[in-house]
């Protein structure tokens, strides 16, 4: 009777709709035929670190590139009835990607959409979220996909560290409504801690990944690690955890450790218990000249499981700068030479390096953080500037866990990618000559860049 009853009202409601428009039957909506744009005769470096080609064409529709070659060579069927983009003269990259993050820590929306417009009207076009409350991240990250604000892709991560680490103010910022360290994306971990439901509850966040921070021995670190890769999650982590030295926490497996400073820490003789205690490295314990041999077999070990390296070098060359105007600054864990020394080392063994920054430009800067991690990497490590783009682009991806859909152009992935006014091969200051940022295949022209304004940042620019 109930079944009778519903069907006999949808009649009803169908004939009443019927016999107030008798004459306006409405066919099913088609989906409107994506137009194919085709971006012809520019030079192409195409991330994946080969040389730059010139005078290529990239054929995309909707968001995803469906074929690049030599100018005028694609089949004329699949360039029919393309708009044309016509980029003789200009250089083509892809969409850059900083890997070391942080927009919700606390959440402040405005804030985070006005650095997020920056990057990617700078040509970024994916982060890596390092930390923050996952609520504001999740929501931002779904607004920069669907296009509803002008953002990169987000990729974030969920944290798990110690429990002396929950008492930092930091916390209880991105964690309101928990008891700090029971947030599943921000979970205290010990010994008593069932690490299958953890990754669970992380995973169940949406993030990409989780990050181990501080505070856990090597055993937990590794127990994190293998469920995590066993639940599908990327693991990042710290190349440090305290008191786990950087041998530990590489031999545990993460995909990515960030910080090239605190690798150094392997060199002492007793090594910090916590990460609370910032005493710096003891550069001195580093080898006179040349490489140094325990870092040396620290980036043995991570070639052989292919472990990737955060950098975030500009951090501690601006701090430095920082130091010189204000002695009475607190010391960072290292110097900025001696961070350049390390990454160095690893870019010359052959690690793949990608390019994290950890902290945004001041509100007057009309460019992202990326571009001082770009120009430390050219400038103080001594990359040139094709490797400084492999860098900023596949490895990115790679951190990201992405590198199927973006990193470098090619037919497939999502046309993700940045048209330069001026050769970047020559100076990789000339990323700084952007006409457009192209993410998921809609062109965002620099011109219409809206700089950030001191009432979307605050009082607090880093």
């Amino acid at each position: 009777m109930i079944a009778f009853t519903r069907t006999a009202a949808a009649v009803g409601a169908l004939l009443a709709l019927s016999l107030a428009a008798p004459h306006t039957v409405q066919p099913a909506m088609a989906a409107e035929p994506v137009v194919p744009v085709l971006y012809g005769g520019a030079t192409v470096i195409d991330g994946t670190g080969a040389g730059a080609r010139a005078n290529q064409d990239i054929l995309v529709q909707g968001d995803r590139i469906l074929a690049i070659g030599p100018h005028g060579s694609l089949p004329a069927e699949e360039v029919a009835g393309a708009r044309k983009v016509d980029l003789s003269g200009r250089w083509v990259i892809p969409g850059l990607i900083d890997t070391h993050v942080h927009m919700a820590t606390p959440p402040n929306p405005k804030r985070a959409q006005g650095q997020l417009r920056r990057l990617l009207y700078g040509g970024v076009t994916s982060v890596r979220d390092m930390a923050d409350d996952l609520r504001s991240v999740s929501e931002l990250a779904r607004a920069a996909l669907v296009g509803e604000i002008p953002a990169p892709d987000i990729y974030s991560a969920a944290v798990m560290a110690g429990p002396p680490f929950f008492g930092d103010p930091r916390v209880g910022a991105v964690s309101m409504g928990y008891t700090p360290g029971t947030a599943p994306w921000a979970q205290s971990i010990d010994a008593r801690t069932p690490i299958p439901t953890a990754i669970t509850l992380a995973r169940g966040t949406g993030a990409t990944a989780i990050k181990i921070y501080a505070d856990l021995p090597a055993d937990r670190i590794a127990a994190l690690t293998a469920e995590a890769h066993r639940q599908g999650m990327k693991v990042w982590a710290h190349s440090a955890v305290f008191p786990t030295r950087p041998a530990d926490v590489i031999a545990a497996g993460p995909d990515v450790v960030s910080h090239a400073c605190y690798l150094a820490y392997q060199l002492e003789p007793v090594m910090l218990a916590s990460y609370e205690d910032h005493t710096p490295v003891h550069e001195n314990l580093l080898a006179k000249k040349g490489d140094d041999p325990v870092i040396a077999g620290l980036y043995r070990d991570m070639l052989a499981r292919g472990t990737l390296l955060d950098a975030t070098g500009s951090l501690f060359v601006r701090y430095d700068r920082l130091r010189r105007e204000h002695p009475e600054t607190r010391a960072l864990r290292c110097t900025g030479a001696a961070t350049a020394r390390l990454v160095r080392q690893a870019w010359k063994a052959g690690v793949p390096v990608s390019t994290g920054t950890d902290f945004e430009a001041d509100t007057a800067s009309p460019w992202p953080a990326l571009y001082d991690e770009l120009d430390f990497m050219a400038r103080d490590v001594g990359m040139p500037p094709l490797a400084v783009i492999h860098a900023a682009t596949l490895i990115g991806a790679r951190a990201a866990g992405q590198e199927k859909d973006t990193g470098s152009i090619e037919a497939g992935k999502l046309a993700n990618f940045v048209v330069l006014g001026a050769d970047p091969l020559k100076d990789i200051a000339n990323i700084r000559s952007i006409e457009s940022t192209v993410k998921r295949g809609k062109a965002y022209a620099r011109a219409d860049y809206k700089p950030v304004t001191t009432e979307e940042m605050g009082t607090d620019d880093d």
